[in-house]
């Protein structure tokens, strides 16, 4: 027995689909200590959209320890998070055309939702919160509450109170008006649905299976909060950061959320940090009314700073562009002409291959990590497997792991 059997909870669970030993990484390689390399298709579960170990944020954040700078400093005024915000209004905020003040929550994604539950509520003066089946918002117990998956709030009793589940457009709803049925409970005084304080969704329902929402369902969506004096909150802690292309994955729609969650890859090197953004009229928090011990992680600042400074000088928005039109083509040529039953999802550089049988998924996954490359299941009952490389990946090393994919598919098809 291992140290890691035998002193780690049986809640880890990355370890138990790639049980290798790592040691270090780089790019889109992680290597273990025997030095095999494997093509890295998790990128930390999207925290990871600028490679392992960037060498300009590297250098950004070397520098700044090598000063012996303020590496933790709760909400204090810092040098760090001053040119955060500076960078993320110059280069974000005031180019898209977004009023938004930035809060800094606890280090994780979760955090930032539960602080944008909060002040919903304090906001509208009402309890009640929309989500969408099929969402997921993090393991908090508020964030719980507005994630569809039954599995993992075993345990966690009482979490859905206040909380109603609208159909996101996917499967048979994909016929169906599910705006317009929100509409209707709305304005059904005996729909035994109270109107909430806030609708809070995904454009891309990662870990609901890549789902990927029409622009014209966005655009009417924001529509109908806007008339019914509802909050609307995109969490955008999956696919922002330029996963689907521009910054926010909201922007294809010319929607603005009144809110919006971030997390992952804000903090550019994987360092822990959550942010929540909303329009200024709803700032009415009280002084450390909201507040966290590690909401000023320094490093996170700096590596979120030189992150979009990487962005700037790499013209990363169109090279994402490039490899989404390489991996749909690809998927869909290569994957999807296997078999009838296969379903090809996505945008940018996060897509998903649904199979319809779990089992299955796994053997594919399994057997991709013998030929050296990482990449997950997701969606209902695990049978989606989940493309979300680093958005720096090189061409050749995409084009290879797609290889990787489609020789474990002839495999375990044949």
């Amino acid at each position: 027995m291992n140290i890691f059997e035998q002193r780690e909870s049986n809640v880890r669970s990355y370890c138990r689909s790639f049980p290798a030993l790592f040691h270090r990484a780089k790019g889109s390689f992680i290597y273990s200590e025997s030095e095999e390399a494997y093509i890295d298709f998790l990128a930390g579960a999207g925290a990871l959209n600028y490679g392992h170990n960037n060498d300009y944020i590297k250098q950004k954040v070397i520098s700044y320890l090598q000063a012996d700078a303020i590496a933790h400093g709760l909400d204090l005024h810092t040098s760090a998070k001053e040119e955060f915000l500076c960078k993320f209004s110059e280069t974000v905020l005031y180019p898209k055309n977004l009023d938004y003040r930035v809060q800094f929550c606890g280090p994780t994604g979760t955090n930032a939702v539960e602080a944008a539950l909060k002040l919903a509520r304090k906001v509208k003066n009402r309890p009640g919160i929309f989500s969408f089946m099929g969402a997921y918002h993090g393991m908090t117990l508020g964030s719980l509450s507005i994630s569809g998956n039954r599995d993992i709030k075993h345990g966690a009793y009482g979490t859905s109170s206040n909380v109603t589940f609208m159909p996101y457009p996917y499967g048979f709803m994909e016929s169906f008006d599910t705006i317009e049925f929100i509409e209707s409970v709305l304005n059904d005084v005996n729909s035994g649905i109270e109107k909430p304080a806030a609708i809070i969704f995904e454009t891309v329902q990662a870990e609901g299976g890549v789902i990927v929402a029409p622009i014209e369902w966005m655009q009417k969506l924001r529509t109908l909060c806007d008339k019914h004096d509802i909050l609307l909150i995109c969490d955008d802690i999956q696919v922002g950061c330029g996963r689907t292309g521009p910054f926010f994955s909201f922007e294809r729609a010319n929607i603005v959320p009144d809110m919006v969650v971030l997390s992952k890859s804000i903090g550019g090197y994987g360092f822990p940090m959550s942010l929540l953004l909303f329009k200024p009229e709803l700032d009415i928090w009280e002084p450390g009314e909201h507040n966290g011990t590690f909401r000023g992680n320094q490093l996170a600042f700096v590596g979120g700073t030189a992150a979009l400074e990487y962005r700037e000088t790499t013209n990363l928005e169109q090279e994402v562009k490039i490899k989404e039109s390489f991996l749909q083509k690809f998927l869909v040529d290569k994957i999807a002409s296997i078999s009838e039953t296969i379903k090809i999802r996505g945008i940018g550089l996060i897509w998903g291959i649904d199979i319809g049988d779990a089992n299955l998924a796994k053997k594919i996954t399994s057997r991709c990590f013998e030929l050296g490359l990482i990449v997950e299941k997701t969606g209902r009952n695990n049978t989606v497997i989940k493309i979300l490389p680093a958005l720096t990946i090189e061409i050749s090393t995409l084009e290879k792991g797609c290889f990787i994919i489609k020789e474990a598919f002839d495999e375990c098809f044949s």
